[in-house]
Parts: C-alpha cells; sequence; structure tokens
C-alpha cells in the first residue's frame, strides 16, 4: 500500500485559518457593541468582507505555488483554489445583501456574521479534503452553522420550521454519508482517496462492501446538493430561511459538496465509473425534469429559484457522468458562472419582499420596470443567463457540461439536459414579461432606498455574469481541475 505524506505544511491550510481568525475578530468587535453604541456592529458586515477578501488573497497567491498537502488529508491543488474561488465569490455576495437585510430580522448581528465565515471554511475545506475523514468533518461544519443561519429570524415560524427540516434531514444525509465511508474503508482498507484508488486498482478491494459504499455517498451528497428524490428539505428550507442565507447557501452548499464528490469519484473510485456513471445520469435526469417542472407552478419566487436551483445540480450531474477531467473542469466553470447569475437573483428577491416577509410572490415583479429599471435590468440579465441564453454567463456554463457529455460518449444525456432548459426558459421568462409588460398592481414592489450594500451585490453580480459570458476563456483556465488524467 502506498504511503501518505505527513508533512504538516500548513499553508494547505492558510486560506480557511484566516477566515477563523476573522470569525473569532468579530466576536470580539461584537462585545464592544450595544444599542447605545452601534458603531462596532455596524463594522461587523465589513471586518466578515475583510476576511473574505483575505481569503481570497491568500488564495490567489498560492495559486502559482507548488501543491502541497496536509498529513494527507487536505491539499491545495488547483481543484481546491479554484473551489476556494468559488465559495468566496458566494460569502462576498452573501455579506452585501446582508448589510441592511439582517438588522431588521435579528440583532444577532456577531453571531450572523461568525457563522457565515465558519461555514465559508468549512465549505472550503470540502474541495481540499483528500479523506474521507476531512470531508466529514467539514459537512459537518458547516452544515451546523448553516442549519442555525436558517432559523435565525425566531419570530418567523416559517424559518423556525426550515431550521428544524434541515437539521433532521442533514442529519440522516450525514448518517449516510458515514455508512457509506465505512464501508468503503472496509473495502480498500483506507479513507485516503489515493489509497482506495491504488488498492482498487490492483484488484485488492472487497467490491462486496465498495458498491454499497459508493452508494450510499452519493445518497449523502445527493442530499446536500438536492438531487431527486432527495430534494424535498429543499423548498421549505430555501423559503423559510432569510434571504441573505438562501441566497449564500444555494451556491455554497452545491459548490462544497459538489466538489467533494468529484473528488472522491475521478480520484478514489474512477475505476467503477461505468457504475456510477449511469447512476449519476439517471439521478441527472430525474433532477432536471422534476425540479423544471415543479419551478413551473410555483408562485413564490423564493419557491421557483429553489426548485431551479434543483434543475441546475442536474445539469451540472451531465457534465461529471462520463467521469472525465474535463466533465470535472465544466463542473467547477458551471459552478463559479451559478454564483453570480443565482444570487443575484436572490438579491433582487430581497429588494422586491416586504418587512419581515422573508419571501415575494411573483406578482410582486408586475410593472416594476417602468418605476425601477435598473434592478428589472439586472433581474432579466440573470433569468436570461440562469436559462442558458447566449451571450451570458450561464450559457456557456450549460455548454461546457453538455459538450463534456458528448466528448466522453453521453449524447443522449446531453439532449435530455437541452430539452430540460428549453422548459426552464418558460418560468424564468415569465419573471421577465411580468417586469416589463403586465401593469404594476396593489402588490408590485416599491423601490427601497436603504439597501446599499444590495445595489453593489447586484451590480457585481450582475457585471461579472456579462464579462463572463462576453469571454468565457479568460475564465476557463482557472478552473481545468487536473483530477482523474
Amino acid at each position: 500500500m502506498p504511503s501518505i505524506d505527513l508533512q504538516l505544511n500548513y499553508a494547505v491550510l492558510y486560506p480557511t485559518f484566516s477566515l477563523v481568525i476573522f470569525a473569532l475578530l468579530i466576536m470580539v468587535v461584537d462585545m464592544f457593541g450595544s444599542d447605545a453604541r452601534p458603531g462596532p456592529r455596524q463594522a461587523l458586515p465589513w471586518v466578515a468582507l475583510a476576511g473574505v477578501i483575505a481569503a481570497g488573497a491568500i488564495t490567489a497567491w498560492q495559486w502559482g505555488q507548488p501543491e502541497a498537502t496536509f498529513q494527507g488529508m487536505a491539499t491545495n491543488d488547483h481543484f481546491a483554489l479554484a473551489l476556494n474561488l468559488i465559495v468566496l465569490v458566494a460569502a462576498a455576495l452573501g455579506i452585501l445583501l446582508s448589510i441592511n437585510y439582517i438588522p431588521t430580522i435579528s440583532r444577532q448581528l456577531g453571531e450572523y456574521y461568525t457563522l457565515l465565515l465558519l461555514a465559508t471554511a468549512g465549505m472550503m475545506m470540502m474541495g481540499t479534503a483528500t479523506d474521507l475523514i476531512t470531508v466529514f468533518l467539514a459537512l459537518e461544519i458547516f452544515s451546523l452553522a448553516l442549519y442555525i443561519l436558517s432559523g435565525l429570524q425566531r419570530a418567523n415560524p416559517r424559518s423556525t420550521e426550515a431550521s428544524m427540516k434541515y437539521f433532521l434531514l442533514g442529519a440522516f444525509a450525514s448518517s449516510f454519508f458515514v455508512y457509506g465511508a465505512a464501508l468503503i474503508y472496509g473495502a480498500a482498507g483506507s479513507t485516503h482517496y489515493a489509497q482506495i484508488g491504488e488498492t482498487l486498482a490492483a484488484d485488492q478491494g472487497h467490491l462486496g462492501l465498495l458498491y454499497p459504499g459508493i452508494a450510499l455517498l452519493l445518497v449523502g451528497f445527493a442530499f446536500k446538493v438536492s438531487l431527486v428524490p432527495f430534494h424535498m428539505w429543499t423548498p421549505d428550507v430555501y423559503q423559510g430561511a432569510p434571504t441573505p442565507v438562501t441566497a449564500f447557501m444555494s451556491v455554497g452548499t452545491k459548490a462544497a459538496a459538489f466538489a467533494a464528490l468529484i473528488r472522491v469519484l475521478l480520484v478514489a473510485v474512477p475505476g467503477q465509473q461505468v457504475t456510477w456513471g449511469w447512476a449519476l445520469a439517471i439521478l441527472a435526469v430525474l433532477t432536471m425534469t422534476l425540479g423544471n417542472f415543479a419551478a413551473l407552478r410555483q408562485t413564490s419566487l423564493k419557491r421557483m429559484l429553489a426548485y431551479s436551483s434543483i434543475a441546475h445540480a442536474g445539469y451540472i450531474l451531465v457534465g461529471l457522468a462520463p467521469g472525465t477531467p474535463e466533465g470535472a473542469t465544466a463542473a467547477l466553470f458551471y459552478l463559479f458562472t451559478y454564483a453570480f447569475m443565482n444570487i443575484g437573483a436572490f438579491a433582487i428577491v430581497i429588494a422586491l419582499e416586504r418587512a419581515q416577509e422573508n419571501d415575494a410572490l411573483q406578482n410582486r415583479a408586475a410593472g416594476i420596470a417602468d418605476r425601477w429599471p435598473l434592478m428589472a435590468a439586472a433581474m432579466a440579465i440573470f433569468m436570461f443567463s440562469l436559462s442558458g441564453i447566449p451571450p451570458l454567463a450561464g450559457f456557456f456554463g450549460k455548454f461546457f457540461v453538455f459538450k463534456a457529455a458528448v466528448d466522453g460518449g453521453w449524447t443522449w444525456l446531453a439532449v435530455i439536459g437541452m430539452l430540460n432548459s428549453a422548459v426552464g426558459l418558460y418560468y424564468y421568462l415569465r419573471v421577465t414579461v411580468a417586469m416589463y409588460f403586465e401593469s404594476p398592481s396593489a402588490d408590485s414592489a416599491a423601490e427601497r432606498s436603504e439597501w446599499g450594500g444590495l445595489r453593489l451585490g447586484v451590480l457585481v453580480a450582475a457585471l461579472f455574469t456579462i464579462l463572463i459570458g462576453i469571454s468565457p476563456a479568460l475564465w476557463t483556465g482557472l478552473f481545468r481541475s487536473g483530477l482523474g488524467g
């Protein structure tokens, strides 16, 4: 059995350490704030944003450095750094959306930003992990933080319900993951990805334990990324959680869980692709189809985006089914584009919400283009991009995952993905039509003047949704996975 590099290369964990340090700093700053002295509390989102920027700067510095490992449990290879970038983008946009929103629903600002940074750290560790034990620890770190953040609005029964559902089903998913990891350990004698892969390649594994283990791991990851039929928590949690939390976890959770899944499949069990490839393909078809057709029936914008998120998880699986490095690269690029267009869409939902409402029906978008042209234009950009209309970022995200499927010999799966994209076009354009062609009603939203951070978040998200689409080649090189080949 090959040996594991047991060096203590702390540089691997520098981005994560920086987030933890800033989380502790937020708790210290929060101690000096009170109703009589609001200044320190008003600085908390900017301290959190500084922590995200610091982690991003360290990630950028490591990009050109040699790869290193931390006792064989984690690595800072290109794949891990790309995942860091995606999660940090989601965290930064989530903080901007939270600046004016969170004080209206909770006084626990220090706790909120501390948990958000800790969740971000856990998500980043998911892509860094090269061992199933590390993945489980990272999974629990960010999951526990999100359970609490989902129920932050304690006076709202829907928020409390969301937190409880997320906790119960999340614990259920974790148990599947642990049992699957135990079976894989029994099959290969290790929880380290490279050792598992080499043991299985030498035909020394116990296949009777391996395949049930892979199946249970897939179930655990499927809960986290909302694959059908393990998606039942998603619409209720997305609708009940505070909208900035929903926006952040809709991207961060998906990116982290997909990153860990990709590394497991392409490093630990690539020789079993014939089996797990078909499992991913079946899950992709079910997830895309149910997600899109369920979204057609929604009147709540948050539930519509929740089912849309489910459908997008299916699109990503299309690229992963062939088990190729190109599919992994396409999935990372897709998640990067998804961060901007999906969080941008949730930002507009925040602007459409009434105070304490925590959701917005689609009729609140009616006619807002006349009184709110810039926000309406931004929402149109996000809707067009999510539906895959060129030349926006979402088009190239789908193009690359479908191309990976075709190049890997799964043309039929790419065709089903394109047909599902056509279905999704209807409910995305329905929102745009309401904004531009329907007359304002008593339920239509009115522009609010206090959402400075929100406007900045919308501007950044819309700008990158356009720029990535105009010049995708500038970004694709960042996400070359280096896995599986």
